[in-house]
């Protein structure tokens, strides 16, 4: 879902500060974004809920989310209340989603609204944090800072299959690490906007890392580059 983190406020005809994360799925990317939004002030926009929202618009209706004229016809409706769905975090809703993203019709429906988003973030916030898996390459590519979150497929799996279990989901780990490398394969395969590093992003590998070292160096960084936008 979206947040507006409406601590730090901007002048009218100041121009957002946009931060863009990348990564593979369980990277922590999602976790990292939402607390750079807190600390910053800014809104927060996860991407990946945008596509699951349409891939459950249809899964719920019994549809294919690879039919690319209803895939596309769901886009061009979506709104925001379709971001807070129940059922937009398990598997079901990510299988779904990286399903319609390979569709170019779905992505040019759904890129005006994140690229909106960042331009002029809800509650007139000074700044906008979107992740996804083509911020920094396709839908900011003007972002200030931008940052390619990555992790081991073997380590995401571990915490893919922890995040499970929490929420009563059976599942074992070599079926959630075959899941992720087939979700990365698709991802990174695609035609149009596939999962890429951004040329002028910053790696941040979290494998070793928990979350306070990796929200450290994210921020460090973070910083470097608000100092060069206020220069």
């Amino acid at each position: 879902m979206w947040q507006a983190m409406t601590t730090a406020k901007r002048e009218t005809s100041a121009p957002s500060f946009v931060i863009a994360l990348d990564g593979p799925a369980a990277s922590g990317k999602g976790t990292l974004a939402r607390r750079l939004a807190r600390h910053f002030g800014y809104a927060h926009l996860d991407t990946g809920l945008i596509y699951r929202a349409v891939g459950m618009k249809l899964a719920r209706a019994g549809e294919d989310p690879s039919d690319v004229a209803r895939a596309t016809a769901v886009s061009l409706g979506l709104v925001a209340a379709d971001l807070d769905a129940p059922d937009l975090r398990g598997d079901e809703a990510a299988d779904a989603a990286s399903k319609v993203a390979v569709i170019p019709g779905v992505r040019a429906a759904l890129l005006a609204f994140q690229q909106n988003f960042a331009a002029h973030p809800p509650g007139g916030a000074a700044g906008a944090v979107l992740d996804g898996r083509d911020i920094g390459t396709v839908v900011c590519p003007g972002a200030q800072a931008k940052l390619y979150v990555t992790a081991s497929a073997e380590i995401r799996a571990e915490r893919r299959l922890k995040e499970l279990r929490e929420i009563g989901v059976g599942a074992i780990y070599a079926r959630v690490l075959q899941d992720l490398k087939e979700r990365d394969a698709r991802d990174r395969g695609r035609d149009t906007a596939p999962l890429a590093q951004a040329s002028d992003a910053f790696v941040l590998d979290t494998s070793a890392l928990d979350a306070d070292q990796a929200f450290a160096a994210a921020l460090a960084f973070i910083e470097t580059r608000n100092r060069a936008d206020r220069a």
